[in-house]
């Protein structure tokens, strides 16, 4: 019979693929919206397709991203397996409740606000590491401005030379490098956020006395793309349609755009260790393809909403698991 405590482990781990999980449902959107709108692909051909990409990351990232939020964020000294499930059970709240509303907030961003909310309720403020939260604070501010400025100018260049082509030809060529730019986004997708569970994993692991030091083994890794990519293929159908067509109409060239320069991005910040919020990228990207046609293009009204529930998933989640923290303590007597 297993230990007790060792059956606490194992279900905390499965309650991280279960965000793990959400995160790629919730995500879906961002890896498959703009090829579905643009009817390259048809929803489900999308959805397989962003999960087999989402699965083989882990064969291109490291598991700097991992490190970052593991082992860089909040002191692991404090932090003990209740500290972790009650972060993830804030994370996972937050991101149920987005996506019902259909908002496509930031899984990451929930993540690392609910993580941060339970570390903080045990420990107080002081056991956050300033230098690991200075670079997240920063890309949630540069993340989407980078793939706004890339999407622009990728769409002018790639509306320069097809300047004067045949409308057939362009449409025929654009729809064959979406089917490239949508493959290499959910690379970008699985190879940056499944990386965040990995972190949590293997932080758990660290605080439970199973590892001496921050490594994250083989078997995270796999189980990590596993989870992330069964979410993408189920598929976050109220997002894709905010996504994919209340922001701006898009054609095949747009989508070969905003995804090329999500891609590129994401693929930047994965290899600076950054834990990046995939879906600011891509919504950034796709408003500035829409600018590029002109700024009435873009509904601007439905973009403020999303920014409203970016500038919310932080506290928000942060808020739930420290709440949560809060109780449990109060329950159990400060046992935890």
């Amino acid at each position: 019979m297993l230990d007790p405590y060792l059956l606490f482990i194992i279900f905390i781990i499965a309650v991280a693929l279960v965000f793990d999980f959400t995160n790629g449902m919730h995500d879906s959107a961002n890896a498959i919206a703009t090829v579905v709108s643009t009817r390259v692909l048809s929803p489900r051909q999308a959805v397989v397709w962003a999960a087999f990409f989402n699965f083989i990351a882990f064969l291109v990232f490291g598991t700097a991203v991992a490190k970052t939020i593991g082992n860089g964020m909040v002191d692991l000294k404090i932090v003990t397996p209740v500290v972790i499930l009650v972060g993830l059970i804030g994370t996972i709240s937050w991101n149920l409740i987005t996506w019902w509303l259909g908002l496509p907030s930031s899984s990451s961003h929930a993540l690392i606000g609910g993580y941060a909310g339970a570390a903080i309720a045990k420990g107080g403020f002081g056991v956050l590491i300033l230098s690991g939260w200075y670079k997240i604070l920063i890309f949630i501010v540069i993340a989407p401005l980078i793939g706004l400025f890339l999407a622009i100018a990728l769409k002018i260049i790639s509306s320069w030379v097809v300047y004067k082509k045949a409308p057939l030809s362009v449409n025929i060529w654009s729809r064959r490098l979406q089917l490239v730019s949508a493959a290499l986004y959910s690379l970008a997708h699985g190879g940056n956020d499944a990386q965040k569970t990995m972190g949590i994993i293997t932080g758990l692991l660290v605080s439970g006395g199973l590892l001496h030091e921050f490594n994250v083994p083989l078997w995270v890794v796999l189980i990590s793309h596993g989870a992330i990519a069964l979410g993408t293929f189920s598929g976050g159908w109220r997002i894709v349609k905010t996504v994919g067509q209340k922001i701006t109409k898009l054609r095949p060239i747009d989508g070969f755009c905003a995804e090329g320069a999500s891609a590129i991005s994401i693929f930047l910040s994965t290899h600076l260790g950054v834990p990046v919020s995939t879906t600011h990228v891509i919504t950034g990207a796709i408003s500035g393809v829409g600018s590029v046609n002109r700024l009435s293009a873009v509904r601007w009204g439905i973009t403020l909403h999303i920014v409203w529930a970016w500038l919310l998933t932080i506290p928000a989640s942060a808020i739930m698991a420290g709440v949560l923290y809060y109780v449990l303590e109060r329950a159990s007597g400060g046992v935890f």
